[in-house]
């Protein structure tokens, strides 16, 4: 069972796992990526967040600084590689930077031939433009001399993305970008690895405004074998796991947190799942709207 951490976060690792260390957490302001940036910071890092709101990092790193743990953060765009070469120099002033979590990115539904050439590139930028850039970055003004780990985020892209082709693509990229950055940057000691996260209860699901989407989200767990959605502290776990020194030998790895909701065959159904219960080690998550309305916990 978890146990009680610093701050109130009940991490399945020891509290003293990344003591001493400087970690980046992208997209750190809400989600997944503050979540992660909450553990993280449980376990004696200290967490970088980054993001292009000030408001958001502003109130993340309230909480981390509340909760004990040490944290500052950087407001820049990661889409933009003089931004990104600046932040990393200056984030670099303070001390090596030994892990990098490329979390941040985004998307927006609509069928393809609906997208635009300008969304369906900024989505793009988004979700692996920008994790190209940062991990780039890190790893020629420090990586190459101290080594270190960078987890990137995907997505179920498997099978395609319907109403989410951009973001698909995006996807994809990022996770063969993963498995070449694991072969070049091997020899440096950086270790390159992905999470691809099926349906999470996070905040994420609040951008999606649309009152028909908002009544698709809580009947999601119904395509998933374990019979729900995941929590922010689910994928929180895996992306630590793989920061970790208990992963240091995999690397050009995509590690599926889906609930087994990519494997969904239409021969096989779910067939109503039981015995799955949900780990919330998060002591500050609030479920989003869709989810909270029904009364669903996961």
């Amino acid at each position: 069972m978890p146990t009680e951490a610093k701050g109130g976060y009940r991490s399945v690792f020891r509290d003293d796992l990344f003591a001493g260390e400087r970690i980046i957490v992208t997209g750190g302001g809400s989600g997944i990526g503050r979540c992660t940036a909450h553990e993280l910071a449980s376990l004696g890092a200290h967490v970088i967040i980054t993001g292009r709101k000030v408001e958001k990092l502003e109130a993340t790193a309230a909480e981390i600084a509340e909760d004990g743990g040490s944290v500052s953060f950087h407001a820049f765009d990661i889409r933009e590689e003089e931004a990104v070469r600046t932040a990393i120099s200056d984030m670099l002033k303070d001390g090596p930077v030994r892990g990098l979590v490329n979390n941040a990115g985004g998307q927006f539904p609509s069928p393809l031939e609906k997208i635009s050439t300008n969304g369906f590139e900024t989505v793009l930028k988004s979700n692996v433009v920008g994790a190209f850039n940062m991990s780039r970055e890190l790893v020629n003004q420090s990586m190459k001399d101290t080594g270190g780990a960078i987890v990137n985020i995907t997505a179920d892209f498997w099978r395609g993305m319907p109403t989410m082709g951009h973001s698909g693509a995006a996807r994809a990229a990022c996770d063969n970008f993963t498995k070449t950055a694991a072969v070049e940057w091997g020899r440096f000691g950086v270790r390159v690895n992905s999470i691809a996260p099926g349906w999470v209860a996070s905040s994420g699901f609040d951008t999606y405004t649309d009152p028909g989407v908002q009544a698709i989200l809580p009947q999601l767990k119904n395509f998933v074998p374990l019979g729900r959605i995941a929590t922010e502290a689910e994928i929180s776990s895996a992306i630590v796991f793989l920061m970790s020194e208990g992963a240091s030998f995999i690397s050009g790895a995509s590690l599926r947190v889906d609930g087994g909701g990519s494997l969904f065959s239409p021969f096989f159904p779910p067939q109503g799942a039981k015995n799955s219960e949900s780990y919330q080690g998060f002591h500050r998550y609030v479920p989003p709207r869709a989810l909270r309305t029904l009364g669903e916990k996961d």
